[in-house]
């Protein structure tokens, strides 16, 4: 078999790898050329699946197994200052030369709303569905050491379609015979439409930026190996964090092709993970997010209320301290993490909801521990990490397999007696059934990873017509105690695209306050860097100047888990520059 047919194959295993000699030099130290390089360190390794199973965190690093992600989302313009903005003279270019990315579940190309006088502002799709063959050479064999024979941006799967391609499908009788890919789910064009939509006078809607660019990857579901392995419920959407990784690679090199200022919007989430922003996922969006010339915003994740996240604390550091978790009557299996927040070292036992005791598990390096019950047909299954390489935390990774219904309990022991404190966090809402949650959760330090990235603008929704917090919007703060989230923006029955029936439906979540806040961000770099007023603004400067331009209640002290620093004003922080 190829290469370019390993990265789609449900018979090759993907790995995240970290990399510091040449590229060369990397395959041939692995034996491979299957390999796609995402950046200058990080790569994806790709093996047949028969030589890696079984997938055990015992034989391979926690951060070299791709994790799996979700989607984030279950007159909002004016509330975020966007129309106001546009209409100052010194900042009215709608995002004008600003590219906007998304990687997500694909763009409706052929939506008037992406169109500008007949012509498509969508310049390229990535579509990691669709097999080699056809578009701009995607998934083609033009590829020496990891790139493309011309330099480029040349991955060993998917199919990129090119702005003149749109086009000509645009032209057809039959857009989809020249351009096949579609959004089946609607996520990525309904968030598309919020941020660079153009408007629609009769519906009364525009997106945040409608003069700007916009590109799309369309990601691949995950393959079923993982979603085995983390026992993810069956239907639910999964996404692959090495695909999302390269999605963010093409993005980036399309904006350098174009020499356009780009904007990455990333609306998915996940509970696993450190919730410090140490993943691989969030340290290459650390490193883009500081770059002249782009933006990177994530949305925080609608997690608060779902009861998927657990702080312990040893009070009384000789006692055990029980964790009680109630387990849904259809619940096939699922996966849990337990982060250390301390340098104590924590080992932890089972009572089923039978009366079964299983006492302490020792914390070893080398074995995964397999735990059985006499009178259910239950298994667990155990790993220690003394200390994970990223962050020096303990973790903890633990699988339920086919649990029986009832209340589970977890009992955590202390080796070094230390006062110490603890988290665990159950899969988000979309990979685990509605009726398992703990029985004591904690609301807050529920931001889904990359949320926590150190970098990039974080945003939370509010209700912009009665001025609360979405219901369900993830708390801050990271586990390590950083502000996250920075920002809040409607995202509370907002109208966007539809993929069909009506032209319009209406949507909840912190995907759009991430959406429009994105949009934001490009009327700033377009002002910044293409106008020459801030050639060198990139994410750090626009979280400094959206801070300064919050809305903040003054009945509430700032920053908060809730809001985070305030609600979105694009037009106050322009205007914050004119007083410096």
């Amino acid at each position: 078999m190829p290469c370019t047919e390993h990265a789609a194959s449900e018979n090759y295993a993907d790995f995240i790898a970290y990399y510091y000699s040449s590229r060369e030099e990397f395959m041939d130290f692995y034996g491979t050329r299957c390999v796609d390089f995402i950046n200058d360190t990080q790569a994806v390794i790709y093996a047949p699946l028969s030589s890696v199973l079984p997938l055990t965190l015992s034989r391979y690093t926690y951060s070299a197994i791709p994790k799996l992600y979700s989607l984030l989302d279950a007159s909002s313009m004016e509330a975020a200052g966007i129309s106001e903005a546009s209409r100052l003279p010194a900042f009215s270019n709608e995002g004008d030369g600003v590219l906007i990315g998304f990687v997500d579940t694909g763009i409706d190309y052929t939506n008037p709303l992406f169109q500008q006088n007949g012509a498509s502002r969508i310049i390229g799709i990535w579509d990691q569905t669709i097999g080699s063959g056809s578009g701009d050479g995607g998934g083609n064999n033009a590829r020496r050491n990891g790139v493309g024979a011309n330099g480029g941006f040349q991955p060993l799967y998917g199919t990129m379609f090119t702005r003149d391609e749109i086009s000509q499908a645009l032209q057809s009788e039959d857009p989809f015979s020249l351009v096949p890919s579609r959004d089946e789910i609607g996520h990525g064009t309904f968030l598309s439409s919020l941020a660079a939509g153009s408007p629609d006078e009769a519906a009364g809607f525009s997106g945040a930026a409608p003069k700007a660019y916009l590109a799309m990857v369309k990601l691949k579901p995950a393959k079923q190996y993982l979603r085995e392995f983390y026992l993810i419920r069956d239907g639910a959407h999964a996404y692959q964090e090495n695909d999302i990784m390269m999605g963010i690679s093409y993005l980036y090199s399309l904006s350098r092709q174009y020499s356009l200022p780009l904007v990455l919007c990333l609306c998915l989430g996940t509970n696993q993970g450190s919730h410090e922003g140490t993943s691989p996922l969030c340290q290459y969006l650390n490193n883009v997010s500081a770059y002249a010339g782009t933006a990177v915003i994530t949305a925080a994740g609608n997690e608060t209320g779902m009861g998927h996240h657990y702080r312990g604390v040893m009070e009384q550091p000789s006692a055990p301290h029980v964790v009680e978790i109630t387990v849904a009557e259809q619940e096939q299996g699922f996966s849990m993490e337990f982060w250390a927040q301390d340098i104590e070292i924590y080992t932890i036992g089972f009572i089923s909801p039978t009366g079964e005791v299983i006492r302490p598990l020792p914390a070893s390096t080398t074995d995964d521990h397999m735990v059985t019950f006499l009178l259910e047909k239950t298994s667990i299954r155990v790993y220690y990490q003394i200390a994970d390489f990223s962050n020096g935390s303990q973790l903890i990774f633990i699988r339920f397999q086919e649990p029986s219904p009832g209340i589970w309990r977890i009992v955590v022991s202390a080796s070094l007696n230390l006062h110490g404190t603890f988290h665990l966090w159950l899969p988000g809402r979309e990979f685990l059934s509605e009726g398992t949650f703990f029985l004591r959760p904690d609301p807050d330090t529920t931001i889904m990873e990359p949320g926590n990235a150190r970098a990039p603008i974080t945003l939370t929704a509010y209700n912009h017509e009665t001025g609360g917090i979405y219901i369900h919007a993830s708390r801050g703060y990271s586990r390590s105690g950083q502000i996250k989230p920075e920002l809040t923006a409607p995202g509370v029955n907002i109208l966007g695209a539809s993929v069909s029936g009506p032209p319009f439906v209406r949507m909840t979540g912190t995907s759009a306050a991430a959406a429009h806040a994105a949009g934001a961000a490009a009327s700033f770099l377009s002002w910044g860097v293409l106008q020459g007023n801030y050639p060198y603004m990139n994410t750090s400067v626009l979280k400094t100047l959206f801070i300064r331009g919050a809305k903040r209640n003054p009945e509430l002290p700032y920053p908060n888990r809730e809001f985070g620093y305030g609600t979105l004003d694009l037009t106050q922080s322009f205007l914050q520059l004119r007083r410096q």
